[in-house]
């Protein structure tokens, strides 16, 4: 099924740094693709509060076929999780073909067997929208297949800066920085009734575009129906957990305890030696050497106190969330510094804007479409009626069955029902139509796509657009519906950049016709 022109562009993810794969074969993707809004600086944070005016792509539903034209077939130099091809889920970067970088979780066949209680974890999930989190924007059910789609964070893993570097190390402001973003993350959950976080670590804070630190969205669902945890050592584990195989609200913060050993002495400590420690009341001997001493020996009293607080042994002894934040906020210093440069990256530019409209004058459809005129597109795709599906069949004897009498009269109910603007109608003829499969239509799926426009459905019209784009590469229609349904997506750049192609498309057409 992967037709569209545009091709897949490697990409960086930040869960395992690795060489940038091969390009990938070109191919269609994506319910939804547009760029969300980059995230509030830091310095402007605590300002815009909340959910702010954060905002992320929308929650949708991807077929199987546009992840895996997304991450090239789900290609092994793809893969980006921690353990490489050893772990059990494995996460994948990609592209989707509004060029939106995503993280795809792909989970083992027996994970989630039953499909529904998988869509609602993921809905469920899907709902929570923070610029403190990797937001979840999709999910994908296919046969036995489960996935999860995420937000792409491009600079690596606190675990990569703090044990992994190479440049520098992490300076203390921004370890302070990254301990108050994820309690931020965690109280925005607990508020939103999702507390519970699995095997919180090093390896699930992540760094966005701006260098700021975020929290995986994959750890707000179990790695299975009724599979662990906690994969990390069992000296990193809950207590309670490793009594009762249960994670509760309070096992979040003693993972959250863990994390602020780590930025604290910047490798890992088992939390009962660190425990030991800390008892003799001198923070130095937890912290991180290669801090050299610049960090705020008050400031290091504060995060070692609060750590040995989320460690205790009882789990009513530890502080919830709303604590995390009220004790790190006050810590935070050099506001106004981006993130990017206290972790001595650069910062990661947006896209080239894209091309221009174009200027030569515009057909009736190409008009009807870069001003969202609906009916005045149904009224140009009635007058074209089936002429440029000529072609696209060739039907032996044999298939002139009764079978496709029903199915050509579905489609004859779907064209009245679309004629007289009952769109609801048309999309459940057309829908008969194409589900036998023995014709194929692109006409059907341009008018299919532009019902679904009318019903308010946009992400169902850009798949059936894409759908007559595969059938018809060429076809200038099918990137004319494209470039609606982006639009109506906010997918603004996308669209005009789609118009425009359609527009180059359609001047070729008539200058070359057949």
């Amino acid at each position: 099924m992967g037709c569209c022109r545009s091709s897949l562009r490697a990409v960086t993810h930040p869960e395992k740094p690795s060489a940038a794969p091969p390009p990938s074969r070109p191919s269609f993707s994506a319910t939804h693709s547009q760029a969300a809004p980059p995230p509030a600086s830091s310095s402007s944070a605590s300002a815009a509060g909340g959910r702010g005016d954060f905002s992320a792509a929308p929650f949708a539903e991807f077929s199987l076929a546009d992840l895996r034209a997304a991450t090239g077939g789900f290609a092994t130099e793809n893969i980006v999780s921690e353990s490489g091809d050893k772990a059990p889920n494995f996460v994948y970067r990609g592209r989707l073909q509004g060029r939106r970088a995503i993280a795809v979780k792909k989970f083992t066949k027996v994970a989630w067997p039953d499909p529904k209680q998988f869509a609602e974890e993921a809905r469920g999930v899907g709902k929570l929208r923070h610029r403190r989190l990797a937001n979840l924007i999709g999910y994908c059910c296919d046969g036995d297949e489960r996935l999860l789609v995420a937000e792409f964070m491009p600079n690596d893993t606190l675990a990569k800066h703090l044990f992994h570097w190479e440049n520098q190390t992490i300076e203390w402001a921004m370890r302070l920085r990254v301990s108050y973003h994820i309690a931020e993350a965690l109280d925005y959950c607990s508020n939103e009734g999702r507390p519970l976080y699995h095997d919180l670590n090093a390896y699930r804070v992540l760094f966005d575009e701006n260098g700021d630190p975020r929290l995986s969205c994959f750890g707000l669902m179990k790695n299975s129906r009724d599979g662990k945890s906690y994969s990390t050592n069992l000296a990193y584990t809950p207590p309670e957990y490793l009594r009762n195989g249960r994670v509760t609200p309070e096992s979040v913060i003693f993972s959250f305890g863990t994390v602020l050993l780590d930025l604290l002495s910047g490798k890992r400590i088992p939390p009962s030696h660190a425990l030991d420690m800390m008892r003799g009341n001198n923070p130095q001997v937890l912290m991180d050497s290669h801090l050299e001493g610049n960090y705020s020996t008050e400031e290091a009293t504060a995060l070692v106190d609060l750590a040995s607080q989320c460690l205790q042994y009882e789990p009513r002894d530890r502080p919830n969330t709303k604590k995390l934040v009220t004790i790190l906020e006050p810590l935070q210093t050099k506001l106004e510094v981006p993130s990017y440069e206290m972790l001595g990256i650069p910062k990661i530019e947006e896209e080239a804007p894209p091309p221009p409209a174009p200027q030569h004058p515009l057909s009736p459809l190409a008009e009807a479409c870069s001003r969202m005129d609906l009916t005045a597109i149904q009224q140009i795709l009635l007058t074209t009626h089936y002429r440029d599906d000529e072609g696209s069949n060739e039907l032996s004897f044999q298939e002139w069955t009764q079978q496709m009498r029903d199915m050509l009269d579905a489609r004859k109910r779907g064209d009245l029902a679309f004629r007289d603007k009952d769109f609801k109608t048309a999309i459940e003829c057309y829908t008969q139509f194409a589900d036998v499969g023995t014709m194929v239509s692109p006409t059907v799926y341009a008018r299919r796509s532009l019902c679904h426009l009318m019903c308010d459905q946009p992400d169902a019209a850009l798949r059936d657009a894409m759908q007559a784009q595969c059938i018809l590469p060429d076809w200038p229609t099918a990137f004319y519906m494209q470039a609606v349904a982006l639009s109506k997506l906010n997918m603004q750049s996308d669209a005009k950049d789609m118009l425009n192609e359609a527009s180059q498309l359609e001047e070729k057409k008539q200058k070359n016709p057949r």
